[in-house]
């Protein structure tokens, strides 16, 4: 695939930063808030905002189910933060009768690092990067648990979560808990989009 083309879930988020990150890097990115616009997709990014917002607003302009089958027929996603909670197949912490997308095998916990108060960024080691990546939590979850076919990418290195799995991947789909849109540093997302050029 020699240019794919991005969509980026609108109906709540960091909308906007993922699509100039992904602009940056040359892609046709776009916007989905409708069925039709998810079938021009080649992948799709899942942005932060609020994971209990973000399915009862995708439930509501019948999104819901074409995301599902989508990402079950193996389309590349890319969840952050709110969107690895959307991905997730499991949920600790979250609120009565609070449904995700699926497709990572992976238990995931709202809110893990504390309120909006507690948020903060550090340097990780990312898996592949010579160098660490500048990772900025935003009352972020962590995977909590994992299944044995994904694979671990970011663990935060110390303080009191030290060890705490921040980042995975699982054949086309990934997610991390921190805001890779956020700041100037595009080699996250160029991981994605060439694993969508591999899928």
């Amino acid at each position: 695939m020699a240019s794919p083309s991005i969509g980026v879930f609108a109906l709540q988020g960091d909308v906007r930063e993922h699509v100039r990150a992904l602009d940056d890097l040359g892609v046709a990115t776009f916007t989905v808030r409708r069925p039709e616009e998810l079938r021009r997709c080649d992948a799709l990014v899942l942005p932060g905002g609020e994971s209990t917002t973000m399915y009862k607003l995708a439930r509501t302009f019948e999104l819901f189910e074409p995301l599902v089958e989508r990402i079950r027929a193996g389309m590349p996603t890319f969840g952050t933060c709110a969107g690895m909670i959307m991905l997730a197949d499991r949920i600790e912490d979250g609120i009565v009768g609070q449904e995700t997308l699926g497709g990572l095998d992976i238990t995931v916990r709202r809110n893990a690092f504390g309120r909006q108060v507690d948020s903060f960024e550090g340097d990780i080691a990312f898996d592949g990067f010579a160098d660490p990546v500048h990772a900025v939590f935003i009352r972020a979850p962590w995977v909590e648990d994992l299944g044995p076919d994904v694979d671990v990418l970011a663990t935060v290195p110390t303080g009191p979560a030290a060890g705490r799995i921040v980042a995975v991947r699982q054949g086309s789909l990934m997610a991390t808990s921190f805001h890779p849109e956020v700041g100037n540093d595009d080699r996250i997302h160029r991981y994605f989009v060439d694993l969508v050029k591999q899928s």
